[in-house]
């Protein structure tokens, strides 16, 4: 079973593009080292209409839920405590855990 593991962002439109070099700088590379988690993706959401905030979707595959705790237990946990140490609370997220569903 292969599962997406996803988190939206909010945060205010002053901080967009810090987020986004932070994540390609420094999120992406350190989730990859271990390799738990693969196919990352960071969207732009369109749907969102408010004129002083922006959200982001960032998306993850793991094989199972067992492997996504692990990940989360050794890496995930901190990266979520230093992205709101940098962003001192500004940046507020919310993860939903999904998976692949066959018509068979």
């Amino acid at each position: 079973m292969m599962i997406v593991y996803n988190t939206t962002y909010t945060m205010p439109v002053a901080d967009a593009r810090n987020f986004v070099i932070w994540v390609h700088q420094s999120m992406l590379p350190r989730i990859g080292e271990d390799g738990a988690l693969s196919v990352p993706r960071l969207l732009r959401v369109l749907s969102h209409h408010d004129q002083e905030t922006e959200c982001f979707s960032l998306q993850f595959e793991a094989g199972d839920t067992s492997e996504l705790h692990r990940w989360f237990v050794r890496q995930g946990r901190g990266l979520a405590e230093e992205l709101q140490e940098m962003f001192d609370g500004r940046v507020i997220g919310f993860s939903t855990l999904m998976e692949y569903v066959s018509a068979e």
